[in-house]
């Protein structure tokens, strides 16, 4: 009896640019720019995308009809629309990490008074996933599907530092090590002399190392592997969150993700 096709046709191969149908690539790249900004003209997602208005148009009409942009009037700004919000929460819905880290966060935020985060690694890089803000004026802001470099991110250096090494190399031998602040590390050796660091203490620390002015500690989440696969931190701004806070910041931060480590089924390694 003849098997059905699974996966991939016989004609796939591994040069990606050969195996991607053009249109779909153009809306979904319409989609990732609206989706980093508060709204758009018709004419400036031309020119961000680089692409002529009437493609552009034709593009945000087909994803208008399913419910993936929305314009809005006056004006005609386009934004996201309520359907790309459905199918970005079916990513969530792959892990009860989200949801068992609500509670956790709420009461970092409760115990820290500052922002609680929820993160994982995707294509090497850090996407908050939730976040907890605190009620101060000045506070640190992550909506879910930001992103961050993994080597200036409190969660990133918390995944890094449970990592083995060949993956952190590879990690930063693709993304690099971009320079955010006269803190931030960029050399592979400093870097995983602060990772070593962020293991022996079990909390990982973000110095102003992206943001001038603004610290984070973070923890990692673990699976029934003990392997790292999410990360939890409260972030603020440095005049609140001093290196003399780390400890005790440190101590709660690390506490929490044990937390929903052990509501996922998870386990912290020895």
């Amino acid at each position: 009896m003849p098997t059905k096709p699974r996966g991939r046709p016989k004609a796939f191969h591994d040069k990606t640019d050969q195996n991607t149908v053009q249109a779909l690539d153009r809306a979904l790249g319409l989609l990732s720019t609206l989706a980093a900004h508060p709204g758009l003209t018709l004419s400036e997602l031309a020119e961000t995308s680089g692409q002529a208005v009437a493609t552009v148009f034709r593009a945000l009409v087909t994803l208008q009809s399913h419910g993936m942009v929305e314009v809005e009037e006056p004006g005609q700004v386009w934004h996201i629309g309520p359907a790309a919000f459905r199918v970005g929460t079916a990513f969530l819905r792959r892990t009860k990490v989200v949801e068992r880290a609500r509670g956790p966060m709420d009461q970092l935020m409760r115990d820290t008074g500052e922002t609680a985060n929820l993160g994982v690694e995707v294509g090497d890089e850090v996407l908050f996933l939730s976040q907890v803000e605190t009620h101060e004026a000045i506070r640190a802001f992550f909506p879910p599907g930001t992103k961050a470099p993994m080597h200036v991110s409190g969660i990133g250096k918390a995944l890094l530092a449970w990592y083995p090494e060949d993956k952190v190399r590879g990690i930063l031998s693709r993304k690099g090590m971009e320079r955010f602040t006269t803190l931030t590390h960029t050399s592979d050796s400093a870097l995983l002399r602060d990772l070593a660091r962020t293991r022996e203490r079990g909390f990982a620390i973000d110095d102003q190392e992206r943001a001038e002015g603004m610290r984070c500690v973070a923890a990692p989440i673990f699976n029934a592997h003990g392997e790292p696969v999410a990360g939890l931190s409260v972030s603020g701004p440095a005049f609140r969150m001093a290196l003399s806070d780390a400890a005790r910041l440190g101590a709660l931060v690390r506490a929490a993700a044990d937390r929903v480590t052990e509501a996922t089924g998870g386990e912290r390694p020895a």
